[in-house]
């Protein structure tokens, strides 16, 4: 009988391809730094080594506190050659936080920026399991605690070659940890299967090609840069790093290095868009948006300025997007506005994922009459292994066969989700649902309004009424009660806000998501309504 050879799925093979495929071509620019492919995959190789040489091997996690800068990108592929697990740590949480996650993944090695870990210096000597923390120093600060200089590391390594192979795909590749606003954050766990195959999904659903040069707007720590740190480099393209998220500073890199593609949150989005840089791209950028709902204003405005919007949805449960509003045949040729609000839907799944479905609590699927509300849920080999040293909290996740996203969405005719609310989020007044993104968008709507967020607010006669939290664009002025009307005028009565809150600023996760719980909590403070 024929033996035949079959190849375990990693994206480390993606790597080794462009090294072989494009030696000489610029694969990250970092200011004045340029690496090529060829120097990527030897310097991924030397972090591998040394960190084998420190007692690193197959199962154990290695942790990476650091921004967007290149030893991110080579740690993503350099721990998984040693069959090791990345932990890429959130670098905006708190010193007690950060200190669970390492803890609780058993983490035995700690690589950061030195001004990141000196924010460490108060829980250095707490940590379980962390036995060597590594420095990468780029602005001179003292950790404050015993650190071993990047340098110094990497003099242990060797470019002695090692298989950009797996011995099964369905280990684990990536621990990333979810935002825990109600208890420990949880461990999400993906393969080397699933990152291998939602790379590919980014490539093919972003358009990455060997041409494009893609701008790091989004954490890489975020769901391991929803797998584009392996899908740019699947195709031999450009990473730019990007440190901190600057309006100005995005805007000359888009200009500088002839930025192709970005991912942004919508927030980042209206920055972009009201920034005093902003202006025509000067080439074509596609920009792919999730983290929360986009309003159809914000497409139609970017739009404007000439990019191709990419909308997708997802959870750090399913490596980050799981659906793309795919753009149908016809959809060109219609006025702006329709176009930009059939692109806010949340769409269908990604061509690498099983159909997302909206179910009912029995785990039946809704009419798809673009009204009744259902839960999303999802499964296929772009959602998680399960949660790390957490039995319980998968089963409950997966309870029916089907990762449980506590998404409310409506199911339109032509199969395309449409989200509603998190489940968390929507507002029951008088028994009637009010969805908080329907609210929102029309106040988007709003000429004089830069971003907003409606949450639920305690009302002694409905339960629940909506209040809205809105900042108005630099030099223009509006009411609450103007803002009110114009709501009234596009949606029901009941829908509008009871009170509308001018405020500076809005509170956002690391990925500019709004952390409407933020809100929510101090307007029930004593009232008993905490859902986060």
């Amino acid at each position: 009988m024929t033996t035949v050879y079959r190849t375990e799925l990693t994206p480390l093979s993606f790597l080794e391809r462009s090294a072989l495929v494009f030696p000489r071509k610029t694969a990250i620019v970092d200011g004045d730094r340029r690496i090529t492919y060829r120097e990527m995959a030897r310097e991924a190789t030397r972090l591998a080594n040394a960190l084998a040489q420190s007692g690193i091997g197959p199962g154990d996690r290695v942790a990476f506190l650091c921004s967007n800068i290149p030893e991110m990108l080579l740690a993503h592929f350099a721990v998984p050659l040693l069959g090791a697990v990345l932990v890429a740590v959130n670098t905006r949480l708190s010193p007690e936080e950060i200190r669970y996650i390492l803890d609780h993944s058993g983490s035995t090695i700690l690589v950061g920026e030195s001004h990141l870990l000196a924010g460490l210096a108060g829980v250095a000597g707490e940590l379980r399991t962390v036995g060597e923390t590594v420095s990468i120093d780029r602005s001179h600060a003292d950790a404050g605690y015993a650190t071993v200089p990047y340098g110094r590391f990497l003099d242990r390594g060797s470019d002695r070659p090692l298989p950009w192979t797996v011995d099964d795909e369905e280990r684990t590749i990536s621990i990333n940890y979810t935002s825990g606003t109600t208890g420990r954050p949880k461990g999400v766990m993906y393969t080397h299967r699933g990152a291998y195959l939602n790379s590919l999904g980014e490539v093919i659903h972003s358009g990455f090609s060997p041409d494009s040069v893609y701008l790091w707007t989004l954490p890489m720590f975020h769901c391991n840069g929803w797998c584009t740190p392996w899908g740019v480099t699947a195709v031999g393209a450009t990473h730019v790093c990007l440190r901190r998220v600057d309006p100005g500073e995005i805007w000359s890199l888009i200009d500088e290095q002839g930025v192709t593609h970005f991912n942004a949150a919508p927030t980042i989005l209206i920055a972009l868009a009201n920034a005093p840089e902003a202006h025509r791209f000067s080439q074509p950028v596609t920009i792919t948006t999730a983290g929360a709902p986009p309003s159809p204003t914000i497409i139609e405005t970017m739009e404007g300025l000439g990019a191709r919007i990419v909308h997708v949805y997802g959870l750090t449960e399913t490596y980050g997007p799981h659906t793309v509003c795919e753009l149908q045949e016809g959809l060109g040729n219609i006025p702006v506005a329709e176009r930009a609000a059939f692109l806010a839907r949340q769409g269908v799944s990604y061509i690498i994922a099983d159909p997302t479905r909206v179910v009912d609590e029995d785990m039946m699927d809704i009419p798809m009459d673009a009204t009744t509300m259902g839960e999303v849920v999802m499964r296929g080999n772009n959602v998680m292994k399960g949660y790390f040293d957490n039995p319980e909290a998968t089963d409950e996740a997966f309870r029916g066969g089907y990762f449980h996203s506590g998404d409310i969405a409506v199911w339109h005719p032509d199969n395309y989700i449409d989200l509603r609310d998190r489940s968390k989020d929507i507002i029951i007044s008088g028994g009637e649902n009010i969805s908080t993104i329907e609210v929102e968008r029309a106040i988007a709507n709003h000429p004089s309004v830069l971003e907003c967020a409606v949450v639920a607010v305690p009302h002694e006669r409905w339960g629940e009424r909506p209040k809205a939290f809105v900042v108005l664009k630099p030099g223009l002025s509006a009411t609450g009660q103007e803002i009110i009307d114009h709501v009234r005028a596009r949606l029901a009565r009941f829908k509008a806000p009871d009170e509308v809150e001018l405020v500076e600023g809005l509170p956002k996760t690391s990925t500019g998501k709004i952390q409407k719980f933020v809100l929510r909590d101090k307007e029930w403070e004593g009232r008993g309504r905490r859902i986060n």
